[in-house]
């Protein structure tokens, strides 16, 4: 029995899918089936029921799998403890980071890491917000980058505050408007991100502070992609919203539509750097989070905490 075949049999548990597991472990299936199979020949049991689609564990599977888990998290304790020693900092460094930050945030500040701990693998994984919460109860990521408060089971480091933007067709009326209210959510054609990102939640939430007016923002379009929300504001359809970052830099010249800021107070959600485990990894931690804070936009640093939508 090795640490390796523990690790097999706990991703096709998390994926019920032989190949699925092989290509997230980036190994392949073959592999992958006859490192499990020689573990259930020297165990003499059954751990998966490949008669079933998808994949189950077996009853006795299901105890073995909890128990590989332990051994893991285990394992990759003794790691952290040896990664911590010494003046430089070295290992794996997985982060879970949520879809409508990723890829926005990590190019400004990912070169700087890798200048800074040359001797740390960093993983990025994007996931949404349950996703990334359940990888680190789970030991899987090292540290989750959200943008929603989380419960007393974990620690968390305030990264920033990202304000709302509204990015509007030039053929809406809202384009003629300097500054944008709360109060003109409620107008119409009001595009969204799909269930399950938290970014969606937040913009319904701005859209409810009154009422008597929610019905007046129809939804008729539902997106997984903020690009994909860009795109139709800029085919002369509608309005959406924006965080900051998704708007950084980006060259509106020769687009049909128009960012627009809104006025005091200004909507914005909070960036958060959340872990599970205080003691280990806590030097990288911090030099995590202050690379990120050194390589946000200097309009960002001093963003006053106004109306946080959480």
């Amino acid at each position: 029995m090795t640490l390796t075949q523990l690790s097999y049999i706990v991703a096709v548990d998390k994926y019920r899918h032989f190949a699925t597991a092989a290509q997230k472990i980036y190994i392949t299936q073959p592999t992958l089936s006859m490192q499990i199979q020689k573990l259930e020949d020297e165990l003499g049991v059954l751990i998966f029921d490949r008669s079933k689609t998808p994949v189950v564990p077996t009853a006795m599977g299901e105890q073995i799998v909890k128990q590989a888990k332990q051994i893991l998290s285990g394992a990759k304790h003794i790691e952290d403890l040896v990664s911590v020693q010494g003046e430089t900092l070295k290992g794996t460094f997985r982060v879970g980071i949520i879809p409508t930050i990723a890829p926005y945030l990590v190019p400004l500040f990912l070169k700087k890491f890798v200048e800074t701990y040359p001797e740390v693998d960093l993983i990025f994984e994007e996931a949404l917000t349950d996703e990334v919460l359940k990888g680190l109860n789970e030991d899987y990521y090292d540290v989750g980058i959200i943008a929603t408060p989380i419960d007393q089971h974990f620690f968390e480091k305030d990264l920033f505050l990202e304000p709302f933007l509204g990015y509007v067709c030039t053929g809406h009326e809202l384009a003629a408007k300097k500054e944008l209210c709360i109060d003109d959510l409620y107008k119409k054609d009001l595009w969204l991100l799909n269930e399950g990102h938290c970014f969606r939640d937040q913009t319904i939430k701005l859209c409810k502070q009154d009422n008597k007016k929610l019905n007046k923002a129809p939804i008729t379009f539902e997106s997984g992609n903020l690009e994909t929300l860009k795109r139709l504001v800029e085919q002369n359809f509608g309005v959406t919203l924006m965080p900051y970052l998704a708007m950084y830099d980006y060259d509106t010249s020769c687009a049909n539509g128009v960012v627009k800021e809104f006025m005091d107070p200004v909507p914005t959600r909070k960036i958060r750097l959340v872990y599970s485990r205080e003691f280990l990894k806590k030097n990288l931690i911090e030099g995590f989070a202050g690379v990120i804070q050194d390589s946000i936009p200097d309009e960002l640093r001093s963003q006053e905490e106004t109306m946080v939508v959480e």
